[in-house]
Parts: structure tokens; C-alpha cells; sequence
């Protein structure tokens, strides 16, 4: 059957997540006099994202709520375990201000969504907070792209587990074979959709991951432009895989 909606990872795959959080705490470290207790600002941003990874794995792993985990890793960051919820939230909101500052879709993102507009229902899938998800895409000029969100907070289920996947398709009304998933994570995303029946598509746009083995794991592409080929799509957007 037919590929009839496409289902779409943010972070990373439609929104610039990794530069905007790079840029955005490299410039509220240097708001809070921060940058002085490491070699570099490199130094520091790749401790900010290390803690961000480990905290993230606790709530996709069940072990923290979405606050939980976000308080944690400014508790951490800052090697201060006795900051009130209040004051970590306080600081976290600081850090927003910057990063906020700092949100871009990438180049392909527009162009890839109105060209299988016409063709395709849309929807996202994430593994945030629903607040958080919807606030970003209305500030990137894209929610009503998408007829659903659904986010793991509010699911109480997160990627790769297929229920997180499932959900979504039962939101849309379709079964796993009829929707395609698109993410940026070779694991979470790409073997997580392929294992729960979707036609995984993995973005790889820095070609730097090692990629997932199996004769049903997620197609790669280097490029949104790549999509409408996989999806079988003639709307004259598509690019030939890089990958071959």
C-alpha cells in the first residue's frame, strides 16, 4: 500500500537544533560570567552538551519527568546539586532567551514541505514536551504544516519504542506501512521507525554516523531534496541519493 502521510522528527531534522543550542549557550555563558571556569568556550559547550545527552536519555528512559531533566542539567552544568527548582528554572529561562534567538529551519525544510504538500498528510513526532514543540514551530512560521504533534511527555512513551511510532499512526488513522518517518538519529529514529513498521527515512546531513545494518532499516539521505524520490514522488524536487 501506498505511503499516504509523513511523520517528522524537529530537532534536527526541520529545525537547527544543534547550532542554535551551541550558539544560543555560548552567548548566555558569556551573559552569566560563565566561560571563565573552562580552557574554551568549546570546552564548555561540549560539557553542556554531554550532561543535555545524559539527562535526555533518563526521560526517554522514564527515569525523570521533562522538568526533572531539564533542572538536572542546569544542576549539573553548574555543579550546584542544592539550587531550588525555582532558581534552576530561573536560569534555564535565561539560557532560552539566547537559544531562541538562534532558531532556523534548514534550507531544505520549506522547500521539501511544499513540494509533498499536495501529495502527503503531515505530522510530528517528538521526544519533548508538547509546550515546548508547539511554541517552536509557531515561532518557525511551520505549525499548521502539520495536522498533529505528538511529543513523549505527553505520550508518556518515547522513541525508538514502537508504541511512541504506533501512537502517531493511530492519531492519523493509518497503519505503520502507510506512513514514513523522517529523522535526523540513526538509532532512536531510523532503526526505531524501521522496527515498528514505518518506511524509516534517516537524515544524515553531516554524513559523519555510522549506519544502521538490517535489511529493514531506514533509508539514508544526505538532503531533504532526497525525499520525494524515496517516498515516489515525481514533483521534479527530489535529488539523487548521495549514498548510493
Amino acid at each position: 500500500m501506498a505511503i499516504r502521510a509523513v511523520l517528522w522528527d524537529v530537532d534536527d531534522t526541520l529545525f537547527d537544533y544543534t547550532t542554535a543550542d551551541r550558539v544560543g549557550m555560548r552567548e548566555h555563558l558569556v551573559a552569566e560570567g560563565l566561560l571563565d571556569g573552562y580552557g574554551s568556550a568549546e570546552e564548555a559547550l561540549v560539557h553542556w552538551r554531554r550532561i543535555t545527552d545524559a539527562q535526555w536519555a533518563r526521560f526517554s528512559a522514564g527515569e525523570a519527568s521533562f522538568e526533572e531533566q531539564r533542572r538536572d542539567r542546569v544542576r549539573t552544568f553548574l555543579g550546584r546539586p542544592e539550587l531550588t527548582d525555582d532558581e534552576t528554572e530561573a536560569w534555564f529561562e535565561r539560557y532560552l532567551g539566547h537559544y531562541e534567538a538562534a532558531w532556523a529551519l534548514f534550507p531544505d525544510v520549506l522547500p521539501a514541505l511544499d513540494v509533498l504538500a499536495g501529495a502527503y498528510r503531515h505530522a510530528v513526532l517528538s521526544n519533548s514536551s508538547l509546550h515546548v514543540q508547539e511554541h517552536k514551530l509557531r515561532i518557525l512560521g511551520v505549525r499548521d504544516r502539520f495536522e498533529v504533534v505528538l511529543c513523549a511527555a505527553e505520550l508518556g512513551v518515547s522513541k525508538p519504542q514502537a508504541r511512541a511510532f504506533h501512537a502517531a499512526c493511530e492519531a492519523l488513522e493509518l497503519a505503520p506501512h502507510q506512513v514514513a518517518y523522517v529523522g535526523d538519529h540513526p538509532e532512536i529514529d531510523g532503526r526505531g521507525a524501521a522496527e515498528a513498521g514505518l518506511l524509516s527515512v534517516w537524515i544524515d546531513r553531516d554524513g559523519v554516523h555510522t549506519a544502521p545494518v538490517g535489511d529493514a532499516g531506514p533509508r539514508r539521505i544526505a538532503s531533504l531534496g532526497e525525499l520525494p524520490d524515496i517516498l515516489g514522488t515525481d514533483m521534479r524536487f527530489g535529488a539523487p541519493s548521495t549514498f548510493g
